[in-house]
């Protein structure tokens, strides 16, 4: 009998023993949605926690707050019977490049068991690691090293997920919920892909996995949801839901760089709310003092309506659809760098920049906020996860030609990485 049988079998055991144990100790107190927010971002966005890097002791202890909470809130241990903490090792070019290879990292999960249907599974999740001082993985490349906050990517995301464990401990679903914090996305979706490489559970007992990601800094009420493609369900549930002050775009493509790509390429059917980049974007200047907490409550009372509302259909209502590229982890740049923010919410063909950074190559090169790269050294770039690739056939030292469109009209320019 695997972990999740053992769970399903013995849930009315467990929930006693939580019971008992929870008028036994202190449970957390229930407060309303601003201040919890901005409790828990400020704590895990303090400069305390030095930017929690992925295998580091303050990502440790980072992981033993959220575990900690999980406690307090109820939530049942779900990948391990003693623990919360799902440990993995840190390996990979990213994790070189950072000083962290072979260092132990960690998830944290726990579970609301399902009214009715404890064999459904609904997973939430958020990564809860940050950039550290900087280095390869900042937009600051240029820079001394310095914390990074990482206030909205990802502490926004964290604290959503901490609220919605609350919010379902309080009322559960008819389905289980899986509350999983992520590590090791900044390193390459490391923490999301272990997971699902080690769930045993069937995988058409998953109903979807939504992710929350850079949640905290909604302007003008724009929110993005990416993966609307990978099911059948998600256009008709979302027009069901009262949008209120949210300008919503709606994304297809399953497969942008952020925790719900690991489910995706496994078939699953996700959703990732975001509220899109900004200027302090793996900066060190995304601080807790500049999340929109508003904004923030906006966008997780949608969250929550959309999770009751698919909590209402049966595994048998929910097509996967394929949609983005499903090959293996495309998002990781393994060493040359245009120095661009990508434009995460560009569906077209080709490689949309969003911003050039101040300093970079791309600046030095003349590309522009906007431009469309359409093809490499006469390569054609179909999309962002092409864009990569390519880029990680090129060593320092090597020269290329890039195509753009800007505008309507196409430009080359050189680079020398």
């Amino acid at each position: 009998m695997n972990r999740f049988e053992q769970i399903v079998s013995h849930c009315s055991v467990v929930l006693l023993v939580v019971f008992v144990f929870q008028n036994c100790t202190t449970t957390p107190e229930k407060k309303e949605a601003l201040p919890f927010l901005q409790e828990h971002i400020e704590w895990l966005a303090a400069d305390e926690r030095e930017g929690r890097l992925a295998g580091s002791l303050q990502e440790a202890a980072t992981a033993n707050y959220i575990a900690d909470y999980f406690q307090q809130t109820g939530l049942l241990h779900f990948v391990d019977s003693e623990t919360y903490l799902q440990q993995f090792v840190l390996n990979g070019p990213m994790v070189q490049a950072m000083g962290m290879e072979n260092h132990i990292s960690r998830n944290v999960v726990g579970a609301v068991e399902g009214s009715e249907y404890p064999e459904r599974f609904i997973i939430i999740g958020a990564h809860y690691d940050g950039q550290g001082s900087g280095g390869i993985i900042s937009m600051d490349l240029n820079n001394e090293p310095e914390i990074h906050n990482s206030a909205d990517d990802n502490a926004s995301g964290t604290a959503g997920l901490m609220w919605l464990a609350d919010r379902f401990a309080d009322n559960p679903a008819r389905s289980t919920i899986i509350f999983a914090a992520f590590s090791g996305e900044e390193m390459g979706l490391l923490g999301s892909e272990y997971f699902v490489g080690r769930m045993d559970m069937p995988r058409d007992s998953v109903l979807a996995m939504i992710n929350l990601d850079m949640i905290g800094r909604l302007d003008d009420g724009q929110l993005s949801i990416f993966g609307t493609g990978t099911a059948s369900i998600w256009d008709d549930l979302l027009d069901e839901i009262t949008a209120d002050s949210l300008e919503i775009t709606r994304v297809p493509d399953g497969m942008s760089s952020s925790d719900h790509a690991s489910f995706s390429r496994a078939g699953i059917p996700v959703l990732h709310y975001f509220t899109n980049t900004h200027d302090d974007y793996h900066r060190a200047s995304d601080t807790a003092d500049k999340i929109n907490y508003r904004g923030m409550e906006w966008v997780l009372d949608h969250t929550e309506q959309i999770i009751r509302k698919l909590d209402q259909l049966s595994p048998d209502e929910i097509e996967f659809r394929t949609s983005g590229n499903q090959g293996n982890n495309p998002s990781i740049l393994e060493g040359v760098t245009l120095g661009v923010v990508p434009d995460y919410n560009y569906s077209g063909t080709g490689f949309r920049i969003d911003r050039v950074r101040a300093g970079s190559l791309a600046e030095e090169a003349g590309f522009r906020d906007g431009d469309i790269i359409t093809q490499i050294n006469n390569e054609n770039i179909t999309d962002i996860f092409n864009y990569m690739e390519m880029l990680n056939t090129f060593s320092e030292g090597e020269s290329a030609n890039i195509r753009v469109m800007r505008n309507r009209d196409e430009v080359e320019l050189s680079v020398q990485f």
